[in-house]
Parts: structure tokens; sequence; C-alpha cells
């Protein structure tokens, strides 16, 4: 990924190391008379560098679906909704039962609506497939942002993918950095692009990385990147989640879709996949974008116009705010690293066929090891 961050964090440093020299001379060259002493005192006293204050979007944010403290309980959180996709609020503890790799757990809390602040990362497929929906998804960014972000308490980031991955933003609360850097991304065409999906050979052919990788989509490849670089990193105690606007249709990632789920389920990231593209000429693989989205417990839409897209967003809204959030002790207490299981069940058997529960279907245990993840080798 590419990071376009400018900071000013280095400046007092510099500024401290010039006063230090300063001094240091005048120590060295002063006579040992009492109005000397007297002017090196006066450097000495002289009030140093100050750092310069941190700027209000790089500002630490007061995390997570799965939240996992140097406590034991294990904090999983949880969506209900009845066949008509309402949200239903009204479920109690004694409603549920919570399982990981089959055994039942205790619960020790049973909290509705946790109003946790949120870490979301928007990614925006910008091949040639979403030619003529991106400005219709930029618009829907937008507004949705607008709508969604609480001063001093959220955060979003803006990355953009064709082959390659790239930064836009960076973590910020600020909504005018945000649209500016959903304003930037535009579509890239690939070399020989003549419009309407139509790419013909060009002659002498145009040699170069940059124009195979504008013509490819490597959507695995974001999702491994931004939840390993970007939310692995985002403020604690958040809830993170990854909006991912495309087809579906991936031509180039070096990782596999496998890798980038169990990445953003390390990062205790939702998926939320909004399958959106060009259908005449390219259709859009709902399969791949359902997978992503159901096992890191987030949901898939597929809208078909720009109002139906619009209504995905205030979805995702709903699903990020309304959720229950249940803590238990994991009986197994192992620090090993491996991969938990976790069931949740409705008890009451006349809510068993009416409702569908949404969450994540596990989450990875801790392990002593610091975790740097390395990229998969590139397939041949």
């Amino acid at each position: 990924m590419h990071y376009r961050r400018v900071t000013n964090a280095s400046l007092p440093f510099v500024l401290l190391a010039c006063l230090g020299c300063l001094v240091l001379c005048s120590a060295f060259l002063a006579p040992a008379s009492a109005s000397s002493s007297t002017n090196i005192q006066q450097q000495q006293q002289q009030p140093s560098a100050s750092p310069s204050p941190t700027p209000k979007d790089e500002e630490i944010l007061p995390n997570e679906d799965i939240i996992r403290t140097e406590t034991n309980l294990t904090n999983i959180f949880f969506s209900a909704e009845d066949r008509n996709k309402r949200y239903i609020s009204t479920l109690k503890q004694e409603d549920i039962r919570v399982l990981e790799d089959g055994q039942p757990q205790q619960i020790f809390t049973f909290q509705q609506n946790t109003d946790l602040p949120l870490s979301l990362a928007i990614l925006i497929d910008t091949s040639r497939s979403e030619e003529r929906t991106l400005p219709d998804e930029k618009s829907a960014a937008r507004d949705f942002l607008e709508i969604v972000l609480r001063a001093n308490k959220d955060e979003a980031a803006i990355v953009s993918f064709t082959g390659e991955v790239t930064l836009e933003q960076g973590f910020t609360g600020s909504l005018d950095r945000l649209r500016r850097a959903i304003d930037r991304v535009e579509f890239v065409p690939p070399s020989g692009y003549i419009g309407g999906g139509i790419v013909v050979p060009t002659t002498p052919p145009i040699s170069g990385s940059n124009q195979v990788l504008a013509g490819a989509t490597a959507i695995w490849d974001a999702v491994w990147a931004t939840s390993s670089e970007l939310l692995m990193d985002s403020a604690e105690h958040t809830r993170r989640a990854i909006i991912l606007l495309t087809d579906g249709d991936d031509t180039i990632s070096q990782v596999k879709m496998q890798d980038a789920i169990e990445r953003a389920e390390k990062a205790d990231a939702l998926v939320y996949s909004i399958g959106i593209g060009d259908r005449y000429s390219f259709g859009v693989n709902e399969g791949a974008l359902h997978k992503i989205s159901d096992k890191t417990g987030g949901r898939a839409y597929f809208p078909h116009n720009e109002r139906e897209l619009k209504e995905a967003f205030a979805q995702i809204q709903r699903d990020l705010r309304e959720r229950y959030l249940v803590a238990y002790s994991p009986k197994n207490q192992a620090r090993d690293g491996s991969y938990r299981r976790i069931q949740i069940e409705i008890v009451r058997p006349e809510l068993q066929k009416e409702l569908k529960l949404n969450y994540r279907q596990g989450y990875f245990a801790k392990s002593p090891e610091a975790n740097n993840p390395k990229p998969p080798a590139k397939r041949q």
C-alpha cells in the first residue's frame, strides 16, 4: 500500500538539537568573566522547544466484533433480525447460548446496543468493471460517512485498488479529509482501453507493470493489506469494519481469498461487501462476496441502482450500531494461536425459526509470539 501522509512530528526534535548545539558552543567559547557567565546562564535558561500538538485527525480514539483483552474474557457482537429483515432488540440473555468448539460457555455479560467507536475502512474497486458505477459509489460513500461518523469518536480510511492497493487517506475523524480522498478516487483505464469495457491490443505494445496492474483487480490483496497494515494499527477499543465495493471478480491477487478472510478475522474486522459493477459486461461474483462477508460476520449486498446502493449503506449503518454484546471466559485457556469456532444459538423454540443471528464464526486465540504477518508467496 502507498501511504500518503505528511507529518511534522520530527520538527521539535530538530529544534531541540539546534538549541543543544548553540548552548554547547557558547560553553566552549565564553571567557571566564562574570558577564560571559551571565550570558551563558541566560542562554541555558531559554525555554526548550515543546512537541507540537497531535493533529486532530491523528488523535487516538478511545475496540470490535470479537475483543480479546488482557483479561480471560472473549467478547462477541451479534445482531438479530426476523424474516422481514427487521432488527430485533428485545432478546435477553436467557434466550441464547454460546458454544466455542462445540462446548457451552458461561456468559458473564449480555448488553444491548453497545455504543463503541467505529474504525471503518472503505475499499473502492477502480478497475474497468466499475467505470459506469464509480460516480454513484463515491456519492453513496460520502453520504454514508457524513451520517455515520461522530465527531471525536469514530474514524475512517479510504483505500482504492486495481491490481495494486493505494491508501488514499489513513484513519481520520475529519470529514473534509475523507471527502477529498473520495474525490481523488478515479477510474483507472488499462492500456488499449477504448470504453465500454473493451480493450484492444496496442501497436507497439505498451510495456511496464503499471499498465498490467491497471487492467487487473486484486480484491483479496486489498482486504489482506487493509487488515494487516491498517486495521491492526487502528485505535484500540473500536468496532472495526471493511466496506468493500467491487464486482467480486479477482484476477491477480497474490493471496487467496482464505488468506484475506483469516487476516480480517485476526484484525477483528467485519467485511461488508457491496457487489456492484457493470453487470452487463462483467457480472458480479455474488458467491465470493457472500463467503468473505459471512465468514467475518458482515453482510453482502447486491444493489441494482443508486437507490438500492444507498439502502445498502443505510443497512450497514444500522448493523454496526444495533448489536448485542456477549462476554464469556473460554473453557479452553490455551494461548496457542489456534482458531476457535463460535456458535450462538437461540434457546427458545418459538424463536428458532423466526430469527437469524449474524456474528463472526470464530476467532484466533492469543499467542505468546508477536504477530508479524507476511503475505504468502505469489502463486505461479
